[in-house]
């Protein structure tokens, strides 16, 4: 994973691993930061409407532990003004690496925190909020898809919105919204991001604040067992919806909301937690947890034992490290690579020459970039359904492996605008072609293997239409 970590995003973070904590209110403490940093993760604290006081425990305990590279979240459409002016005063005293911000652009606060040395990351939905926030000053833009876990803001799937963002802005997309496995690594780095946050997948780390009944009922979740709500809206702005597990409250079993009356169901180190309220259950938290927020994204049916933030991130890893490897190695793949393949019947009798290096990597750059515009306008159909589709899955590995070999020029640079038109055969016949003027390598291996895996496994129609367009 080395030359999947060096980019500008691990470079700002100070993290040897792509991979983020996303800043879960209440669940991300000081010890699964800390967690995730040791493992070469990066991690933010979940400080939204928490006390000042608390902020300042927290940041104090993983600079005791020695972590120096980490951040904050802080949600400001969320919390009381007062106590919102309260926090970023102690974020600024505290001289915190990063924030990471969410929900509406806060132009005036971006610019504060900017000017005190602070790396600002901002949460965003849609195209057009990523490109507001970084107009306003963010430094990195995490795309979230509206598979994720807890707050979503769009209704966008990742595997469209992800492609859409990277093309939109210039500075370091991450990727969010039901990530859990190394596929979804791979899948989410061809599609442009430098990254992935994690937010469920880590809830059920062992370091987390979550109570153990919500990570139980994690593990005990499948696949499709979440949805989108408002159920949950107590303390956040009117219409905000949240992904959770299934319940008795999301089937309206437990009524619904009174105006001017609250029914009070559990307790947290003093405070009341509300039915209906947006509060998910803590290590301290008591009461009637089955009736809180059971927050989850889309991929919690990939989760399946309460392990360390390490054995998680090294899980993920280690999967993806495998599918890079075994990109190339199916037999059909190394058939075709090895033999002198020529596709000068595609090339309509013209037949250009070999190509430079440069000219090489440039040309697999926009195919990549095509392919990933291909692959924006088909994400999964079910809304409830892991972030990325089986084809996207699929393709991810080769896809990677091409940008990669094409220089690192990633796919997000050619992404807009979008090329619904663009056939999965004409897409095969560009790489056909391609390949065709690149010199025997690591780079033709890679669009053969491409072109083998989009018409035997994906399309294999692709495959098909193109021979028939050959011999007419």
């Amino acid at each position: 994973m080395k030359d999947l970590a060096d980019n500008p995003l691990c470079h700002m973070l100070g993290c040897s691993r792509p991979i983020v904590l996303a800043g879960m209110g209440g669940v991300a403490r000081s010890e699964l930061v800390a967690a995730v940093a040791a493992a070469g993760g990066f991690g933010f604290l979940g400080m939204v409407r928490e006390s000042p006081e608390l902020i300042a425990a927290e940041v104090g305990r993983l600079r005791r532990l020695g972590i120096d590279r980490f951040g904050v979240n802080i949600i400001p459409a969320a919390t009381g003004s007062d106590l919102l002016a309260r926090q970023v005063e102690t974020l600024l005293a505290l001289r915190v690496p990063a924030v990471t911000l969410f929900w509406d652009i806060d132009t005036r606060l971006v610019r504060r925190l900017r000017e005190a040395g602070i790396l600002v990351v901002y949460q965003v939905g849609s195209v057009a909020e990523a490109v507001d926030a970084e107009r306003a000053g963010a430094q990195v833009i995490i795309a979230q898809g509206c598979e994720a876990g807890g707050h979503v803001r769009g209704a966008t799937p990742l595997q469209s919105l992800l492609p859409a963002v990277a093309g939109a802005v210039q500075v370091p997309v991450l990727a969010a919204g039901g990530l859990s496995t190394g596929g979804d690594l791979i899948a989410a780095l061809s599609l442009g991001a430098e990254g992935i946050v994690l937010g469920t997948a880590l809830l059920a780390a062992e370091e987390s604040f979550a109570h153990d009944h919500h990570k139980h009922r994690l593990l005990a979740a499948k696949a499709g067992d979440t949805l989108l709500t408002e159920t949950f809206h107590i303390n956040w702005p009117h219409g905000a919806r949240v992904r959770v597990l299934a319940s008795a409250v999301t089937a309206g079993k437990r009524g619904r909301e009174v105006e001017g009356e609250r029914v009070v169901i559990g307790d947290e180190d003093g405070r009341p937690i509300y039915l209906f309220s947006t509060d998910s259950p803590l290590r301290s938290t008591t009461g009637d947890l089955e009736s809180m927020a059971l927050y989850a994204g889309t991929g919690v049916g990939m989760i399946h034992a309460i392990r360390s933030a390490r054995a998680i991130l090294d899980g993920i890893v280690a999967e993806a490290e495998q599918l890079i490897a075994s990109t190339c190695t199916s037999p059909d793949d190394a058939a075709e690579a090895s033999s002198s393949v020529c596709y000068a019947g595609e090339m309509g009798g013209t037949y250009m020459g070999m190509m430079d290096a440069a000219a090489a990597g440039d040309e697999a750059a926009k195919l990549a970039g095509a392919l990933a515009a291909v692959l924006a306008q088909r994400p999964p159909r079910d809304a409830n359904a892991p972030p990325f589709s089986s084809e996207a899955l699929d393709l991810s590995p080769r896809l990677l492996a091409l940008t990669l070999l094409a220089g690192g020029r990633q796919a997000r640079t050619l992404s807009p605008p979008m090329q619904p038109d663009v056939s999965p055969a004409d897409l095969s016949g560009r790489i056909g072609l391609l390949s065709a003027r690149v010199p025997e390598g690591a780079l033709r291996t890679a669009l053969v293997s491409l072109r083998s895996a989009l018409e035997r496994t994906v399309w294999p129609d692709a495959g098909t239409a193109l021979r028939q367009t050959a011999e007419t």
